[in-house]
């Protein structure tokens, strides 16, 4: 029966030839659990519910049937797909533009951090699949004149659990109200969770389920194990693992942006080439830093949650919980970045004094005790004296960069009190003369 399974190929899902060939130049040389499931039942016309674990192909069981009922009823703006971060949506789309490279797709994405002009002109031009965070895309509905979805075919909800836990509620039921009741809707989702339950029963339409994974699963080819450690050593634990493991590419995940500018300051102080990704990065340093990595320029990236997710970079090697998520579900998602597409992968929790019992949840969701990560302590403690300065030079050049910050915006405030004064002088002059 598994000889089976792995025989199948994409034309015997019922994907057009165009597509399967589009397939074979990605290297995708079977369809994933959640494709074989979806994708059938997503040509026949049905509403899909997909749950499935991270890295297991989610946008080519939905991009797959919306491209093949494009070919055969072409139009624009056909499809949206909406997703929680600006990452996962220039991901989505460099998808959607290499399978339909060969029939002329045109994508658009519509999120934060770039210009809305530049983005109106965009949707002027009317592409055929609009990805979109649900805060942009509102902002466009209710202030970009001649823009509407009322011609609409498909609605992708991607990483629905996560749209709805970063609190766009709200904007998800201002974008259904105006988008055609008559459509095509698949939601996909890590987890099923209450809020999920209830955004199904709000949109889709007679649903079929498709579940490829257990609720809470990591890959059988990770290793996983946890490091305890006194909190203050923290960093010196961290340049041990990378001088130990070095050779391979990492993700560290950390918990603030702050602490992750830090990080990546520290670990270059110290020869490392290391990248931050964070959500106070500019959207245009944030993809720099994710393309860079993902060229194998840099080896190592350290960043908050904003990489957790549906990020699709198959060379990560290992995985570091420098903090420990609060969410205990974020490891499973964290963890997920390694070990995919078949390949191994580590993941190494540090466990401070002061972290025992979002440790221990982590246990009890994963239903079993992890080994600890063996280390010589006396060799880490050689470490010391080369972080305690690396340390240093990294609180000299944040420091540095805040002051550089601050002069900014008070230059900023002093030419706006100027422009402010200007206008109440020229409407001084205004008032005079029409008294006069």
């Amino acid at each position: 029966m598994a000889e089976e399974e792995t025989d199948v190929s994409f034309k015997e899902l019922g994907v057009v030839d165009v597509l399967a060939e589009a397939c074979e130049r990605l290297k995708w040389k079977t369809p994933s659990k959640i494709q074989k499931e979806a994708i059938p039942l997503a040509l026949e016309g049905k509403d899909v519910i997909g749950l499935a674990e991270t890295g297991s192909g989610k946008t080519g069981a939905f991009a797959l049937p919306i491209l093949q009922a494009l070919l055969e009823k072409p139009q624009r703006l056909f499809a949206l797909v909406l997703t929680p971060t600006r990452e996962l949506a220039y991901q989505i789309s460099e998808q959607f533009t290499a399978l339909g490279s060969s029939i002329g797709i045109k994508c658009a994405v519509i999120v934060g951090g770039i210009d809305m002009y530049d983005q109106a002109l965009m949707l002027a031009k009317k592409p055929h699949i609009l990805i979109a965070t649900p805060g942009r895309l509102v902002d466009h509905l209710e202030n970009t004149k001649g823009f509407g979805l009322r011609s609409l075919k498909f609605l992708v909800m991607d990483e629905a659990d996560r749209i709805l836990n970063m609190d766009f509620e709200q904007e998800v039921d201002k974008i259904l109200k105006v988008i055609p009741k008559d459509r095509r809707t698949f939601l996909f989702s890590a987890t099923m969770t209450k809020k999920v339950q209830k955004l199904q029963r709000a949109c889709l339409r007679e649903p079929t389920k498709v579940e490829v994974n257990n609720k809470y699963k990591t890959v059988d080819n990770l290793v996983q194990s946890y490091l305890f450690i006194p909190v203050k050593f923290k960093d010196v634990y961290l340049v041990h693992i990378l001088n130990e493991l070095s050779g391979n590419s990492f993700i560290i995940f950390s918990s603030t942006c702050n602490n992750t500018q830090r990080l990546a300051l520290m670990v270059r102080n110290l020869g490392f080439n290391a990248i931050p990704l964070h959500g106070q990065m500019s959207q245009e340093k944030r993809l720099g830093a994710l393309n860079k990595f993902k060229s194998k320029n840099s080896a190592i990236l350290i960043a908050t949650d904003v990489a957790s997710r549906g990020l699709d970079i198959p060379h990560v090697d290992v995985v570091i919980n420098f903090d420990i998520p609060t969410h205990t579900k974020d490891y499973i998602h964290r963890v997920g970045r390694t070990a995919r597409a078949g390949r191994s992968g580590k993941a190494i929790t540090f466990v401070t004094q002061y972290e025992v019992e979002l440790y221990k949840r982590i246990e009890e969701l994963l239903g079993r005790q992890l080994p600890l990560y063996t280390t010589e302590e006396a060799e880490v403690m050689q470490l010391v004296e080369r972080v305690s300065e690396a340390q240093r030079f990294t609180r000299i050049e944040m420091k540095d960069a805040e002051d550089r910050k601050m002069a900014a915006r008070k230059k900023k405030r002093g030419q706006d009190e100027d422009d402010t004064e200007e206008a109440s002088g020229v409407r001084k002059k205004f008032k005079k003369k029409r008294t006069n």
